[in-house]
């Protein structure tokens, strides 16, 4: 049995999720439920046991200074609540970790009964894959769920996706078998630049995330830093040709892509985030306090702002992009077009 003794009763709780590791592109996704729990100032109440879920050989720990005192910071999965305001308030229950490295199913029914403990109402797990995508254009996130009924009322895609998984599939699988409600929002990351942080997929997941749930997420800086890495690949794949005839190919084929998709359906969304946020404004936000991630005028930044310019993309090779230990980047979910929804894992 959980004791949750600290944990005050939730408003229509929902349980945010992301993983470090194979399913989190860029970082996308685990920086997402970060930018929330930073945002909305979330508070832990519980962490799982890192001697049961992890190899440390793999995931190994840290040692910090405490004034004079050596601690050690081990790699674990924590869980914090957070209370988002407005006209209805609601909970959300914010999961971050580590994918784990063994004992898979008992990792999962521990998440779960947190989740019945809590009352969480749905879950919804974040995360991010390598794609044939451009930088220069809107983050395709896909939505998906195993549930088909979910899929009908939400507008997501039943997933139907076959081969390896990782910790995202797992977990939403056991939280269908166990009749939880379980969505998966995945960003597609450029494969040519990859190294993290990719603060333009994290505003796309946010984004995405605000429209399922109809909630306004504070962004904070994430406009600004989405903004300035995408300038920034913009001048590194300016300095190679082939980097940049690779891009322009891969432009060309998504906008061929998205020519049938006049798309009342992408208008009526990004009105309604409009909506949200018509009384919130701030530096670099678009009109209404939102980051624009739909249209054709390119990101601008003052260069002399001393930011941080991204790692210089890849050399684009034949076949499917390969990871930093050069292997073959499976399909997981398998490579999707513009605004078509993948897969679960």
């Amino acid at each position: 049995m959980i004791e949750l003794e600290g944990v005050p009763e939730l408003v229509d709780p929902v349980m945010v999720a992301a993983f470090e590791g194979w399913n989190d592109a860029g970082d996308a996704a685990s920086t997402a439920v970060a930018h929330l729990d930073r945002e909305w100032k979330g508070e832990v109440f519980a962490a799982l046991d890192a001697e049961d879920y992890y190899d440390f050989q793999v995931n190994r720990p840290t040692v910090w200074m405490d004034g004079g005192t050596r601690k050690i910071t081990w790699p674990t999965t924590r869980l914090s609540v957070v209370r988002v305001g407005g006209e209805k308030p609601r909970d959300l229950v914010l999961i971050r970790g580590i994918e784990p490295s063994m004992r898979w199913r008992s990792y999962c029914n521990e998440i779960l009964g947190f989740a019945h403990e809590l009352g969480v109402e749905m879950v919804v797990i974040l995360g991010a894959l390598l794609g044939d995508t451009p930088h220069t254009r809107p983050v395709p996130v896909s939505g998906v769920t195993s549930d088909p009924d979910l899929a009908r009322t939400m507008d997501l895609e039943e997933t139907r996706y076959e081969g390896p998984t990782g910790i995202v599939g797992i977990l939403q699988e056991a939280c269908t078998h166990a009749g939880v409600p379980a969505v998966s929002l995945w960003a597609a990351v450029p494969h040519y630049v990859s190294q993290p942080p990719n603060p333009k997929a994290t505003l796309a997941l946010l984004n995405r995330l605000e429209d399922l749930l109809g909630l306004r997420i504070p962004l904070g800086e994430l406009p600004e830093d989405a903004r300035a890495w995408q300038l920034g690949v913009d001048q590194l794949a300016a300095e190679d040709s082939e980097v940049a005839e690779y891009v322009q190919t891969l432009e060309e084929a998504r906008d061929t892509a998205e020519l049938p998709e006049a798309s009342g359906e992408a208008i009526a969304r990004e009105f309604e985030r409009y909506l949200r946020r018509r009384d919130v404004g701030g530096p670099g936000q678009a009109p209404g306090g939102h980051a624009t991630e739909s249209g054709d005028v390119p990101y601008l930044r003052d260069t002399s702002s001393g930011r941080t310019r991204p790692p210089k993309p890849q050399r684009p090779e034949k076949g499917r992009p390969k990871d930093t230990d050069g292997n073959a980047v499976p399909e997981d979910p398998p490579p999707s077009g513009p605004d078509e929804d993948a897969s679960d894992d």
